[in-house]
């Protein structure tokens, strides 16, 4: 159990001529509040039928959440609620149960027909759910780490609408909109926002995270949160270790006919990357910086985020860097907008043209990926920054290239796990592993990057020691503004919710400065890999050594709880993350050019 677990000594270690020293493990995973949370939503979970939100929220209150300080307090927490909201579909302010499942057979079992629902989407999460136009939403679980991550959310949800509801009961505006009940001609405009406010007893602030949580469903959420309270349920069909194994055997086999050769060699070697669904693309492909009139008359036409400015005044200054990662990321919204949208094939064929596949949720896990084929990559239409002299004047060498680099839209949690099990599985010779993903920390500001090489992961109760393959030097040079920390320690954390000030200040106290949810899982599945046996727990875990591939670990940062909790409750990264976006993924690119064109050049 966590409360006996034992803190073996450790010596120091070294890595790279740094000596780092790992002299116990970290203090204990969850706090006692935080432990007894989990215990109380798995075990409700094993009930067969539907369990009321409501069941969970003394537990969840006592567990004090870091993201949830003024859960206990009469005054809505609309940062906890916008959090929550952005990471739950539209509809849920008509829903009245949340069915989590493994497959469409186990909803099919149940009576529940989901292939024929309506697909729906959150801003905060990549989830598939299904939504039945009632009362019901179907939410596809791949792991341990969807429950984790949803329960916490639903019941933050739950407290702070029925906190709002029973203030605006008690007002006015609340009785009118209560009133107008199913009268969907009530505009946003009509709503007074001035009483609002004066309702809710909320500032300017306030008022502001409460129209972003609400986002277009503004005069709808706030009707259906006057007129009654929220009561959802729960119920989990199944949850077995077994089922998410089958879910990463469905989403392997929708990329392996991608992968597979018909010539030798049938699984060519591997490059591994986690990352997100468009840097490695947008570095690699270019087509948004071989169209950038296209997207400039974009930006002016739409000006999405207010980056029309930015971008002009860094052509005109000639920061070319800059306004390519703005092309880059005006390129998904111009491609999800009514003036590119026919363009999407045609993007498809450029890609193709530099041995680039898109494969967009293989087996219904959304979590997508990238091949690409390294021999039929186009120098002129690759990034400048990933050719430096060196590698420009050997690049033709890579043409002779049989590796393929196979980049996954990082998944949650202990889907790492899963997802990279399966395809090591699957595939040739692995030549690389390399992680990027957002995190929060604990000693820097949004935006800089950390780079680890101590990480304690929560699931395993490991410490694992690694031999990072980045250090700060790979990175700095492509970040104009953010800093890069290397030596850092990272904990590996269940949930954002599942964590409270004393917890982060012990690990803090400890020296780990990096909160994340995936490093833990991916180093469990290394372990195996590489070794005959399955990786052990609550042991210190040397990967410095062992991996006949190199590993690398880059994590920017999305939130400062430390410091200012607002940050990852009430905004989300936007354009502001884009910098640190593309320095590592230029980092993890540059190291895998690298290692091809030293390993052609020396056969």
């Amino acid at each position: 159990s966590i409360e006996s677990a034992q803190h073996k000594p450790q010596t120091a270690w070294r890595t790279d001529n740094r000596r780092l020293s790992v002299d116990r493990h970290p203090p204990r995973t969850t706090s006692d509040e935080i432990d007894l949370y989990i215990r109380t939503y798995f075990s409700l979970l094993r009930s067969s039928g539907e369990v009321r939100v409501r069941a969970f929220e003394e537990a969840h209150i006592y567990s004090s959440s870091s993201l949830h300080e003024g859960c206990r307090e009469p005054a809505p927490d609309v940062a906890a609620f916008a959090y929550s909201a952005g990471r739950l579909p539209s509809c849920i302010f008509s829903v009245r149960r949340i069915v989590l499942g493994q497959s469409h057979e186990h909803f099919e079992a149940a009576g529940l027909q989901v292939r024929e629902w309506q697909s729906v989407s959150t801003r905060g999460r990549r989830r598939p759910l299904r939504y039945d136009g009632g009362e019901t939403l179907a939410a596809f679980v791949t792991s341990i780490s969807d429950i984790d991550d949803l329960i916490p959310i639903v019941t933050a949800f739950q407290i702070e609408w029925n906190k709002m509801h029973l203030l605006l009961s008690q007002s006015d505006l609340g009785k009118q909109l209560a009133l107008a009940g199913a009268n969907t001609q009530t505009s946003d405009a009509a709503i007074d926002l001035s009483a609002l406010a004066t309702a809710l007893s909320l500032d300017a602030s306030g008022m502001r995270t409460l129209k972003a949580a609400l986002g277009d469903s503004l005069s709808i959420g706030l009707r259906e949160m006057a007129q009654r309270e929220l009561d959802l349920s729960v119920r989990l069909l199944v949850g077995s270790y077994s089922q998410y194994q089958r879910a990463a055997q469905r989403w392997w086999s929708g990329i392996e006919p991608h992968y597979l050769r018909p010539t030798h060699p049938r699984r060519p070697p591997v490059y591994f990357v986690s990352s997100n669904s468009h840097s490695v693309v947008n570095l690699l492909g270019g087509y948004a910086r071989l169209h950038r009139d296209q997207l400039i008359q974009f930006a002016h036409k739409r000006n999405p985020e207010q980056l029309a400015e930015p971008l002009a005044e860094a052509i005109q200054r000639g920061n070319e860097a800059k306004a390519d990662n703005l092309l880059y990321y005006l390129l998904r919204s111009f491609l999800h907008d009514p003036l590119g949208a026919s363009h999407r094939d045609s993007v498809r064929e450029f890609d193709k043209e530099s041995g680039i596949q898109s494969v967009e949720s293989p087996g219904r896990i959304d979590v997508s990926a990238q091949l690409v084929q390294i021999g039929s990559l186009k120098q002129d239409r690759v990034d400048p920054r990933l050719l430096p002299p060196d590698v420009a004047r050997s690049f033709s060498r890579l043409s002779q290239s049989d590796a393929v680099i196979v980049n996954i839209d990082y998944p949650l949690g202990m889907a790492a796990y899963h997802l990279l099990s399966r395809l090591a599985q699957g595939v040739g010779e692995l030549r690389g592993i390399y992680v990027m993903g957002k995190a929060a920390t604990l000693n820097g500001r949004v935006g800089d990057v950390m780079i680890s090489s101590v990480v304690h992961d929560e699931h395993s109760l490991n410490t694992y020691l690694l031999r990072n393959c980045f250090a700060s030097s790979d990175v700095q040079p492509y970040l104009e503004h953010a800093t890069v920390l290397d030596n850092q320690r990272a904990l590996t954390v269940r949930s954002a919710f599942l964590q409270n000030r004393a917890y982060m200040g012990s690990f803090y106290h400890e020296g780990y400065t990096v909160l994340e949810m995936e490093a833990g899982p991916y180093l469990s599945a290394i372990y195996e890999i590489v070794n005959p046996s399955r990786h052990p727990k609550n042991e210190i875990v040397h990967l410095s050594n062992s991996t006949p591939f190199e590993v690398g670990l880059l994590h920017y940062a999305s939130d400062t709880p430390y410091s200012r909790r607002q940050s990852l409750l009430s905004k989300s990264l936007s354009y502001f993350g884009v910098e640190s976006t593309y320095g590592c993924a230029i980092a993890i690119l540059s190291r895998i050019l690298r290692s091809e064109i030293a390993r052609l050049s020396s056969a």
